[in-house]
């Protein structure tokens, strides 16, 4: 299992910082949750950092506050999908995480597999569909169960699963409701777990993994922020030849998208078989007290303070400015 190392980091050298958080996405509430724990992590290691909601204030306003670097903790669309990176990219303000490209791809689960596929990365088979009709299509072709997933949504909204072909135009609908986009997957029955990465290129680390279990198999909304129900199992009990290859498929996946930061990847053992199918690449993911990036940190070695100045002390812009030397795993 991987430690991750401390890094002496100077909270003077990383300037003012605005955690961007709220937004105006169907993640809000979520993300307002991953702000306030960023913020006062921060603030708690002497940074300068001051809360930031882009749903109530122009970002041309962080000119005007003197804001050095940007701790992004916006969830979904507009906070994750690239179009807050380009903001932040014509201001000049380095931001953590992916660029505006990888951030683009990775919240596209088209596109996102559609590389993974074309690099021979293990990702279940799936159809795009923009009907009932070609909702019962897919179903045809790839069998049931299937799964229904707003194309550009996180945090399990626009996720719903068709065990009969009773169930599929219903699913689909659930799906629509949030995304005019959605994408049919074959369900990959099995243990589901989530890796974190942490780095760039040949540089990145994989965080342990983490097993999750949650009640009937069922982990949704209320499920992945607020039941205490669920069970994370980290360090995660897989054989550890078993845990280094799904590493090595995490870490893979992320360098083609091209990420940088941090990011985590959700995947699917198949229970027949073992192999692991990767499901999605979350490049902004949460920091609640029910969060995963932060629990397998701190199994590795790094509490929530420090996982929160490693990544702030990461922020760049697209052309490589704004890292503190030094502050990479």
């Amino acid at each position: 299992m991987n430690r991750i190392e401390s890094t002496t980091i100077d909270p003077r050298a990383l300037g003012r910082v605005a955690v961007l958080m709220g937004g105006s996405s169907s993640e809000r509430e979520v993300s307002l949750m991953s702000g306030k724990g960023v913020l006062a992590a921060l603030q708690a290691r002497g940074v300068d950092a001051i809360a930031f909601d882009p749903a109530e204030r122009a970002l041309c306003e962080l000119r005007a506050l003197a804001v050095q670097r940007v701790f992004i903790a916006l969830h979904g669309r507009h906070g994750e999908d690239g179009t807050v990176q380009g903001a932040l990219e014509l201001l000049g303000i380095p931001y953590t995480g992916p660029g505006v490209m990888a951030s683009a791809l990775a919240i596209d689960k088209h596109m996102t597999k559609r590389l993974w596929q074309c690099e021979g990365l293990s990702t279940p088979a799936w159809r795009m569909v923009a009907s009932p009709a070609q909702a019962r299509g897919a179903a045809h072709e790839l069998g049931l169960p299937l799964m229904f997933k707003a194309s550009h949504e996180g945090s399990t909204l626009g996720l719903a699963r068709a065990d009969t072909a009773q169930q599929v135009d219903a699913a689909y609908a659930e799906a629509a409701r949030f995304d005019a986009a959605v994408l049919a997957e074959q369900f990959i029955a099995g243990d589901e777990v989530t890796c974190g990465v942490l780095g760039e290129g040949a540089g990145a680390v994989a965080l342990p993994l983490i097993h999750i279990v949650a009640p009937g198999g069922n982990y949704d909304f209320e499920h992945k922020y607020f039941s205490d129900e669920t069970q994370y199992i980290c360090p995660s009990g897989l054989p550890p030849a078993e845990e280094q290859a799904i590493a090595e498929l995490v870490l893979a996946s992320y360098r083609t998208l091209g990420c940088r930061g941090w990011g985590r990847a959700d995947i699917m053992i198949r229970a027949t078989d073992r192999k692991p199918f990767l499901l999605e690449l979350n490049t902004s993911p949460g920091m609640t007290g029910h969060s995963l990036v932060p629990l397998a940190a701190r199994v590795a070695g790094l509490n929530y303070e420090d996982l929160c100045l490693r990544i702030l002390a990461d922020a760049r812009l697209d052309s490589g400015t704004g890292a503190v030397p030094g502050a990479r795993p």
